[in-house]
């Protein structure tokens, strides 16, 4: 039976949300991520709008290029709370025309709406459908890609940014492939892409066309791999269980610091960002783990499984401080730090959570209650007295 896969994309959806609440940023270069401070900070572009893009800004880039490249942009911070809330309402609108769905990050994911033709028509019809939903009821846009699997339905979406719908014909997907360049291949990073490139193989089709052992005996067991992709061959079904892999917040200092009170109260915050952002996608995490950078660029990261799932600071912060102290040296500055939760368990009607899990009554309904203020105030409006700074003489 042929499936009908779509991949839904949202159009740079930090800065969409942002130039969507507030009118006088539309149209202008808006950069979300950390500070700039008039190109002398240390962090990274989390996205940026399309105006930006026309700079070279794009995401994952250092904050301090972004700004040389674009001084007059619009740089805000990232309100993952408030982006979580959108994301939710998003899955929920996608969940009325099928129910397998695999949610791949917050602003992405794939649907088998194989089953859903007697309902709403074929792919392309739900496609059209949903662009239109998500623009009505979320003001914002999504790009779309409609194939026979995943891989390629995820090709597709990014071909026509922003508000793109690229369909590929069930049986055409080698064919629709074969003119684009290797590095839309998964698994094709910067390295293998400047190998493949020096063997002569630019486009996919060049590696479609070599024989199956010719690509494993150029470039081993990568080589099956590419080489099945570049045939337009994906099997993988959509997994609905999946949902959002993990959830995560780092900073990366100002000034590097060996400070152990910067570092205990850094943590804290991280925590609180992470558990927020858990309980706004109705998820638990049952492992903790910690992203350590030091000076030098040395990068170290450790993690712990715990018994039971977790979605509070309270029961965060201590797991995360534990692993940091495994990691501290005397005098070793430090340059970043993050905190993670994954092996996330997601509550959905019908599925009860674990009976094992530790949190205290109060701890919930202190949870519930920061929940409420900051959903009805904005993220600024209340934090922990251990975060408030510390007046000065």
């Amino acid at each position: 039976m042929v499936r009908t896969i779509l991949h839904v994309d949202m159009d740079a959806f930090y800065a969409a949300v942002e130039q969507r609440d507030r009118p006088e940023f539309r149209g202008k270069p808006v950069i979300v991520g950390s500070d700039p401070k008039q190109g002398k900070g240390r962090g990274i572009v989390a996205t940026c709008s399309y105006e930006a893009r026309k700079f070279g800004v794009h995401s994952a880039q250092p904050i301090s290029r972004a700004w040389r490249l674009c001084p007059q942009g619009i740089y805000i911070l990232p309100d993952m709370e408030k982006y979580g809330r959108i994301s939710m309402r998003m899955m929920e609108l996608l969940l009325e025309f099928t129910d397998s769905i695999e949610q791949v990050s917050i602003d992405e994911a794939f649907l088998d709406v194989t089953g859903s033709e007697k309902l709403f028509g074929g792919g392309p019809e739900i496609a059209r459908k949903i662009k239109i939903r998500i623009r009505e009821e979320l003001g914002l846009t999504a790009s779309v890609g409609v194939a026979a699997n995943k891989f390629t339905a995820k090709v597709a979406s990014d071909l026509k940014k922003p508000d793109g719908l690229v369909i590929v014909p069930p049986g055409q997907e080698k064919e629709f492939l074969a003119p684009l360049p290797v590095g839309r291949l998964w698994g094709v990073g910067p390295k293998m892409e400047a190998s493949l490139r020096q063997a002569g193989l630019e486009r996919i089709g060049q590696i479609a066309a070599l024989s199956h052992s010719d690509s494993i005996l150029r470039f081993g067991k990568a080589g099956a791999h590419l080489w099945q992709l570049a045939q337009g061959i994906d099997d993988r079904p959509v997994l609905p269980d999946e949902g959002c892999k993990s959830i995560g917040h780092e900073i990366t200092f100002e000034h590097d610091t060996a400070d152990s009170e910067v570092l205990h109260r850094t943590f804290l915050e991280l925590s609180e960002k992470v558990a927020q952002r858990l309980r706004s996608n109705r998820a638990r995490a049952r492992t903790i783990a910690i992203k350590f950078r030091e000076a030098d660029f040395s990068t170290f990261t450790r993690r712990s499984t715990l018994s039971a799932t977790v979605n509070t600071a309270e029961a965060i912060f201590p797991v995360a401080e534990k692993l940091l102290k495994t990691l501290l040296r005397q005098g070793v500055r430090v340059r970043l730090i993050g905190v993670y939760a994954s092996n996330l368990e997601i509550e959905t009607v019908g599925k009860q959570m674990s009976f094992l899990n530790p949190l205290t009554q109060k701890d919930q309904k202190l949870a519930s209650a920061l929940d409420n203020i900051v959903h009805r105030f904005g993220g600024g409006a209340i934090t922990r007295a251990a975060l408030v700074p510390k007046k000065r003489d």
